[in-house]
């Protein structure tokens, strides 16, 4: 049985890349790149980046590596720089402080009004300078491709779960419709019995201007009408052929999210029809417990690739 769900979640990094040419030098920065995948149900594949500008350039192959791999499910791809530092606070480089100084000399020229820099703030632009190396070609993919995989994975543990719970249902509406079955023909009966006794009282109050024949040949014929219009013998024989093709479909696996969306709309219909036609008490709370049992396989299927 292999079941995907829609809704997965999946979260990668790589080893760390040293940003300092010099390891040695107080406050080597390490970088390490963090990719996460995160989906839930969608009707068709609906892919969105939130990348980092270095990464921009990277959302084309990403987009056709998650489209392979992935059929259906509004899908997010997250991307992150974490840089951590080996020893304190790194000085920052005089040349970029130079930089950093003539820049807020302009900006203040034009605009009189602007804050000065923080202490706070030259460590982070600084910190942003050295940030992370510039070609991440070689790190980026291969890390997508783990992610894809832990996302299929954590999405085919979903799905194995949503399948054995359906699998109990369809079982559970097996039995109630077995259930149904026998129902119908003493409903029948006892409907014939009562005909029987009213046409034998209306015989008794006519004073024998109705004939005992004409009298039993009407009831007979108002209890086989009651008969036809109570049976639901066609509907438990089409709820039993769609119940055979869900569990057909979940052995199977593969992609069916929208097949058995449609199989479960008609489940419903059925067992609404059962319950339209209900005349006894027994068949109505087997009619509602049915339509209990499919809204709940209706809100799980929607997760269902």
């Amino acid at each position: 049985m292999q079941v995907y769900s829609m809704t997965g979640y999946a979260s990668v990094q790589s080893q760390g890349a040293q940003a300092a040419q010099d390891e040695s030098q107080a406050g080597a920065a390490n970088v390490r790149l963090g990719l996460e995948i995160r989906s839930v149900n969608s009707r068709f594949l609906d892919l969105s980046f939130r990348l980092p500008d270095d990464l921009r350039a990277f959302e084309p192959p990403l987009r056709e590596l998650i489209t392979k791999a992935l059929k259906r499910g509004k899908v997010e791809v997250r991307a992150v720089f974490e840089i951590s530092r080996s020893q304190g606070v790194a000085a920052p480089h005089p040349a970029l402080l130079e930089s950093l100084r003539l820049a807020q000399e302009q900006v203040t020229h034009w605009l009189p009004s602007a804050k000065a820099l923080s202490v706070a703030d030259v460590l982070r632009l600084a910190g942003n300078e050295q940030g992370g190396p510039q070609d991440w070609s070689e790190q980026l993919m291969p890390l997508a491709r783990e992610a894809v995989q832990a996302l299929l994975e954590a999405r085919r543990r979903e799905g194995e779960r949503l399948g054995h719970m359906l699998l109990d249902h369809i079982e559970q509406l097996r039995t109630l419709a077995s259930q149904a079955t026998p129902l119908v023909p003493q409903v029948v009966e006892q409907q014939r019995l009562r005909f029987m006794d009213k046409w034998k009282e209306a015989l008794a109050l006519s004073a024998g201007s109705v004939s005992a024949e004409a009298a039993q040949d009407r009831a007979l014929t108002e209890a086989t009408a009651f008969a036809i219009r109570i049976d639901v013998a066609e509907e438990i024989t089409r709820l039993g052929a769609h119940l055979d093709e869900l569990a057909h479909l979940i052995n199977k696996g593969g992609e069916m999210g929208k097949r058995m969306d449609f199989l479960i709309q008609e489940l419903h219909r059925e067992a609404n029809t059962m319950g339209s036609k209900s005349a006894a008490l027994p068949l109505t709370r087997i009619s509602v417990d049915m339509k209990v049992l499919i809204e709940q396989m209706r809100e799980q299927v929607q997760n269902i690739e």
